[in-house]
């Protein structure tokens, strides 16, 4: 099987193409007339992956952009810089980038970026269809890629390197094998596995009071991050190294948790429980109980009706599982 690198270096080792189809359309690699900003925007490029160069010689220089609703933003350094990004006041990044640095913003993101040396980049604008979240509530791809920053990406450094060396004469279907490589990459991320400490108790009691307040409403994980002040990276990573569970998992099992009590003491129909307790239909809500509780709730409520029922307020604490699970964002 081909490693990514081998991929790349397969990618990197074609010619743009025949030369009978020899349209070298111009301007393969886009001008930015500032920071992530192409010229005549993206819908100018027309392309489902649209690459432009960045290139600041300051010493020092504040930028702000929004990645647009059907975009990731990849980033990749060209030279070493130092850089500070943030988002809502939140430190996702702060030290020196390396050549070959990649960094990504999910759809619909706002990032702030302040250099404090000279900086070049490649800039990768990619369609979400490239990219697609694979669930739901933080626990996908566009949650795992929505800060990502990883440090001397050898991957992204070689496709860097093999548009620049080309300059001028790259055609758009080289570029395109270079940035369809780079979805491809990212696509196949994995967070990267570090020593993650727990959620402080004092943080952990607060997210855990939200959730008995409001579990009967959608709740994101932005939301319990905010909570917690923490990022949704660092949240997720922190939570599940004191709980085991994810976030999400800890709110449908509380759910689920409170469902049991309404089974058991009330009459009320399934439908009614599952609105009471966060479900939006009763086939979602029976299909999660199910699969928590390997029982259908109408089966469950029989059961518990010639068992004793033993209330439990939340979900039990998971025993000592993948504490080395991390969140992939340097701060």
């Amino acid at each position: 099987m081909f490693t990514d690198l081998q991929v790349a270096h397969a990618w990197i080792g074609l010619q743009a193409g025949p030369r009978d189809h020899q349209v070298r359309q111009a301007q393969a690699i886009h001008k930015e007339n500032g920071w992530r900003r192409l010229e005549g925007g993206l819908d100018a490029a027309f392309e489902d992956i649209t690459i432009s160069r960045w290139e600041d010689l300051r010493d020092s220089s504040s930028h702000q952009a929004t990645t647009p609703e059907d975009r990731y933003f990849v980033g990749i350094a060209l030279k070493t810089t130092r850089a500070k990004l943030t988002r809502d006041r939140q430190v996702i990044f702060d030290g020196t980038m390396p050549a070959g640095t990649l960094y990504v913003s999910a759809p619909s993101k706002s990032l702030s970026a302040q250099f404090q040396a000279p900086c070049a980049f490649l800039h990768f604008h990619i369609s979400a269809d490239h990219l697609p979240a694979q669930s739901v509530a933080g626990d996908g791809l566009r949650d795992l890629l929505g800060d990502l920053v990883l440090l001397r990406d050898p991957l992204a450094a070689e496709l860097a390197k093999a548009l620049t060396d080309h300059g001028d004469a790259a055609d758009r279907q080289f570029a395109r094998c270079i940035g369809q490589t780079l979805a491809m990459h990212l696509a196949r991320l994995e967070p990267p596995r570090a020593r993650v400490n727990a959620l402080p108790k004092w943080r952990l009691r607060r997210v855990e009071q939200h959730i008995a307040d409001h579990f009967d409403r959608s709740i994101s994980l932005s939301e319990l991050a905010s909570v917690a002040g923490l990022s949704r990276m660092h949240f997720a990573a922190q939570f599940r190294a004191a709980t085991g569970y994810r976030p999400r998992e800890f709110l449908l099992n509380y759910r689920i948790e409170h469902a049991k009590t309404l089974l058991a003491t009330t009459g009320r129909p399934l439908a009614e429980i599952a609105l009471a307790v966060g479900f939006s239909t009763q086939a979602h809500f029976s299909t999660v109980f199910k699969r928590i509780t390997a029982q259908s709730p109408a089966r469950w409520r029989l059961t518990s009706k010639r068992e004793p029922f033993e209330i439990e307020a939340q979900p039990r604490r998971r025993p000592a599982v993948d504490r080395d699970w991390a969140a992939s964002a340097a701060a």
